[in-house]
Order: C-alpha cells, then sequence, then structure tokens
C-alpha cells in the first residue's frame, strides 16, 4: 500500500470519529457522556475481537505484552478524559483542544524518542489545520473555558498522540486488524468498571442501542482498523495532524444534519482545515511520484 493510501485511510477514520458528536446529539438524555465512551469502547473491543476471531487471524504468540498494555492504557485514558474535558468546558472548546493539542504532543513524542525533528512540511500543514480549527471554535457564541476542563482536554491529546505512537510500531509485526482487537478488548476491560457507575438503562432502548452500535462499531471498531492500517507506513506525528479531520467532519455534519449555522469565519477555518490535509496528503504523492521517477531514471542508466 502506498503512503498518500494509506494517508486517505486515515483521513476516512477521521471522518469515522467525526460522526460521534452528531451521534451523540441524538443519544438518551439520561446518557451520561463517560458512560457513552466507556460503552463506545466495549462495543468496540467486543466487535472487532468477534471479527478477528471469526477470520482466525488471532494469534497470542509474540505479542509484547508491555508495548499492548501501555497502548490499551493510553485509549482507557483517552476516553474519560476527553468527555469529561467536553462535559466541563464544552463540546467546542474540549474537542478542540484535544485533538487540536494532539499533533503537537505527537510531534514532541517522536523528537525526544526517536530523535526525529518533525518536517518543515509538517508544521506547516498542522499550523494550518489548528488554525483552522480555532477559527471553527470562534464559532461558538459563547465560550466557557474551564481550566480543569482544558487540563483535561490536553490529557486527552497526549493519550491519543501516545496510542498513536505505540501502536504503530505493533502495525509493523502483527495484522492491524488482530492490533486494534487485542488494544481495545483491553483497554474495554480497563473501562469496564465505569459500566456499573452510571445509569444503563438508556442502553435497552432502540435509540440507545442504535447509537451505541454507530459509536462502537463504525466510529470505533472500524474507524481504528483502517486507522492502523494507515499507520504502518505513515508516520504518526502525520497520522495525529490527519486526525484533524474529525472536526472538520464535525462542523459540516452539524451544518447539513443538525442544522446549526457557520459564521463567515468558521467557513475560513474549514478552508484553512483542507488545506492543511490537501497539503499533507498532495506531498506524499509527490514524493512518490518522485521517487518513482528516480528508480525508472536509474533502472534506464543501469545504475
Amino acid at each position: 500500500m502506498s503512503k498518500s493510501s494509506s494517508m486517505l485511510l486515515i483521513l476516512l477514520a477521521a471522518i469515522f470519529w467525526g460522526t460521534t458528536g452528531t451521534s451523540q446529539a441524538f443519544a438518551p438524555e439520561d446518557a451520561h457522556p463517560i458512560a457513552i465512551g466507556a460503552v463506545r469502547l466495549a462495543v468496540g473491543g467486543l466487535f472487532l475481537l468477534c471479527l478477528v476471531l471469526f477470520k482466525g487471524t488471532l494469534t497470542l504468540r509474540d505479542w509484547p505484552v508491555r508495548t499492548i498494555l501501555l497502548a490499551a492504557v493510553s485509549m482507557a485514558a483517552y476516553q474519560p478524559l476527553f468527555f469529561s474535558a467536553v462535559l466541563m468546558t464544552g463540546v467546542a472548546v474540549g474537542t478542540v483542544v484535544a485533538i487540536g493539542s494532539a499533533p503537537i504532543f505527537s510531534g514532541c513524542i517522536e523528537w525526544l524518542f526517536l530523535k526525529k525533528r518533525p518536517a518543515l512540511l509538517w508544521w506547516a500543514s498542522t499550523g494550518l489545520s489548528i488554525t483552522g480549527c480555532l477559527l471553527l471554535l470562534n464559532n461558538q457564541g459563547t465560550v466557557a473555558i474551564d481550566p480543569i476542563g482544558i487540563v483535561l482536554a490536553l490529557g486527552a491529546g497526549l493519550s491519543f498522540a501516545g496510542y498513536t505512537f505505540v501502536s504503530r510500531n505493533l502495525v509493523k509485526t502483527h495484522a492491524p486488524l488482530s492490533v486494534v482487537a487485542v488494544i481495545f478488548t483491553t483497554s474495554a476491560l480497563l473501562l469496564s468498571p465505569l459500566l456499573f457507575l452510571f445509569d444503563l438503562s438508556w442502553l435497552f432502548t432502540s435509540r440507545g442501542a442504535g447509537i451505541s452500535l454507530h459509536l462502537g462499531v463504525v466510529a470505533t471498531g472500524i474507524a481504528y482498523w483502517l486507522f492502523a492500517k494507515g499507520l504502518s507506513n505513515v508516520p504518526s506525528s502525520t497520522a495525529v495532524t490527519l486526525s484533524l479531520g474529525e472536526p472538520l467532519t464535525a462542523a459540516l455534519l452539524g451544518v447539513f444534519v443538525l442544522g446549526e449555522e457557520l459564521s463567515g469565519t468558521a467557513w475560513f477555518g474549514i478552508s484553512l482545515l483542507l488545506l492543511g490535509i490537501a497539503l499533507l496528503i498532495g506531498s506524499s504523492r509527490l514524493a512518490t511520484r518522485q521517487t518513482v521517477l528516480t528508480e525508472e531514471r536509474q533502472t534506464r542508466t543501469g545504475g
């Protein structure tokens, strides 16, 4: 699979993630955000585990337990941190801070552990995308900034960046589907105590069950499987930047599904987001084309 194709898979995963907010808008009123996060992970983990068992591709040999636990803890931490941040400081602020800070954390992690300084193009595309997110945030008439909520959102961004960095090593040696099945099943077990702290009666309504299945199967199981497949050929910092397609999708769904209105500034933010993402994908295709031309030239000259 080419690098540009891998980037498109990651972008598709981000689009699926972007449906989360709209889905929650249709969830029963008594569904607590943290409970929704725990249920989402439980359904997603169970779906992935059943899928990999059905295909018969899961083996229990040669799995780095320490790496699996680190990835599972990162994903398990992301859910309550993100949904708590959203609860305390609002959907717009919580989402933008969490998702917007993740690329910066990811670049710092790669720099710290791999001694790999992010390229100038990455900084440019990430800067454009984050600026676009901030302009989208500016669309909110009144924004309540809760310091604790901001800290929790930053913790969610760090958790997502950590998950991406660790899981990228796993998809190099194991099938992406097996990787996400093992990680999310473990994460679901870690978060299972939360299921006993909240009222889950909403799960047994038709609307609650439908929302849970969508969040677990589409926005978690399928989305993270696509994300893992894409990670095999894409640096974690680039992958996390592409995940900024999530707030972009959420904003567009808010307009066309929930009937929300966006200001001119917000639409300009969407344009910057699209430009930043297109810059990453376009540069990847150009680099791939240049590599092919170089190989063809070397073949013709016998080099």
